[in-house]
């Protein structure tokens, strides 16, 4: 594979590092690190003051290293959006698993799904995920993903508020990349790529991250799952398209203060 191909380099974190610090300094935001993992720095952007006007809105992105798309995509798009990025109230998470998008591989290091490991919070990094989360409340949060077996792309919404959103944002991105046509995506009825459901804490005895926020962080939550096997070039434009659109709904939509 040619070393210069949008696949290879989506896994090179010290290039995507290196994206994010210039975001960073370009739109005012924060970016420290919260921990680590396997000898690299976990980052975390913020806006650096609470006070912006505005709705708060989450967005976190490589929890799996074989899902390039999510984090490749959350970089473009922030580098598409530095005036937003100024007045938006965010909390980002760019790379949670760097040793994984490394290394191609769904798992960290230990072999361990980062992305089951948000009930118990045995894994280091994520208690100081949750640590760092500790006192905010979103309007919106997004975790990007993708799947191998999607035939087009869907999404995960939690049902708790309407108007809901995912038809909204899947024709976004069908200019991209088509909704997935399945009836059932991982056990559960679809229609035209939405998964929409009304989830308790007991219904997973290990929670992904999504339920953590659903539960204790954010009033809307939706989970992106491009299709690994399309081009990433079409994955990462349908992640910015989910993003351009999902902020301007949550502009629309926010919860009144």
């Amino acid at each position: 594979m040619n070393p210069e191909s949008p696949l290879l380099r989506a896994h090179d974190y010290a290039r995507l590092t290196r994206r994010w610090k210039r975001v960073a300094a370009l739109a005012r935001l924060d970016m420290p690190v919260f921990s680590e993992s396997a000898g690299y720095p976990l980052f975390v952007l913020q806006s650096r003051t609470e006070t912006t006007p505005g709705p708060s809105v989450y967005v976190s992105a490589g929890i799996h290293g074989d899902e390039p798309a999510a984090p490749e995509g959350l970089v473009t798009w922030a580098e598409q959006n530095i005036r937003l990025l100024r007045r938006c109230p965010v909390v980002i998470f760019p790379c949670l698993n760097p040793w994984g998008l490394v290394n191609n591989n769904r798992l960290d290091f230990r072999g361990r799904d980062l992305n089951r490991c948000y009930g118990k919070r045995r894994v280091p990094q994520v208690r100081d995920q949750i640590r760092w989360l500790c006192g905010h409340r979103f309007d919106l949060a997004l975790t990007l993903h993708e799947d191998y077996d999607a035939r087009g792309i869907y999404i995960y919404e939690v049902a708790a508020r309407k108007p809901f959103w995912s038809e909204v944002l899947l024709a976004t991105a069908a200019p991209h990349v088509p909704a997935d046509p399945r009836r059932r995506i991982e056990g559960r009825p679809a229609k035209n790529g939405v998964v929409r459901r009304r989830i308790t804490p007991d219904l997973m005895p290990d929670w992904p991250e999504a339920f953590l926020l659903h539960f204790s962080f954010a009033h809307r939550t939706f989970t992106i799952e491009t299709p690994s096997e399309f081009s990433i070039e079409a994955r990462v434009a349908a992640q910015v398209a989910v993003l351009d659109r999902a902020f301007e709904l949550a502009q629309c939509f926010a919860k009144p203060a």
